[in-house]
């Protein structure tokens, strides 16, 4: 599913079209059929991936325990364990990310924790940093001084390379005609 493109089109929407469209979504998470479908293929120790909607990320995660609704798992990155509703799983490995063009600014449904960006102080500096939380309208940033700044997420551009200290350098090989 093309989500950057549902996204365009629910910008078009209002927030009554907005609310209604979310009424019939949540009914279609709670529809026991549905939910019966994912749990049929889950089973304990098995690896599989969640979206985490405070990071806006897949976190990798171990199944411990099935729930009516629920799952029991265990981040593999962190050891620590989550219920999670049954419809948080990404059993069929979806492409999460949701893009626009490049000469639109950011907002928060593009943006993971995790992730490289950089913004101008009110000095016109260049700061860069890891985004460590997504809040309502702006994101914390922590960079490499380990200084936190809150920064709103029209102010913040990518940074391709996550190599802070150059962000320049591009690690590669040169191919010469094969």
């Amino acid at each position: 599913m093309d989500y950057s493109r549902i996204i365009n089109d629910l910008k078009q929407a209002s927030l009554f079209d907005l609310y209604r469209l979310g009424v019939a979504i949540n009914q279609q998470l709670e529809n026991p059929l549905r939910v019966d479908e994912i749990k049929k293929r889950l089973y304990p120790g098995q690896t599989i991936c969640y979206f985490e909607p405070a990071e806006n990320r897949l976190i990798n995660a171990k199944v411990i325990r099935l729930k009516r609704t629920q799952v029991l798992v265990e981040n593999v990155h962190d050891q620590k364990k989550w219920i999670i509703p049954v419809y948080w799983v990404n059993l069929d490995k979806e492409n999460t990310d949701i893009t626009t063009s490049s000469k639109k600014r950011l907002d928060k449904s593009q943006l993971k924790v995790g992730e490289i960006v950089g913004f101008h102080d009110k000095e016109n500096n260049d700061v860069r940093g890891e985004i460590v939380r997504l809040n309502q309208k702006t994101a914390t940033i922590k960079t490499d001084i380990k200084t936190k700044w809150r920064v709103g997420y029209q102010l913040l551009y990518l940074v391709v390379d996550g190599e802070l200290s150059n962000p320049y350098l591009i690690e590669g090989q040169i191919v010469v005609g094969q």
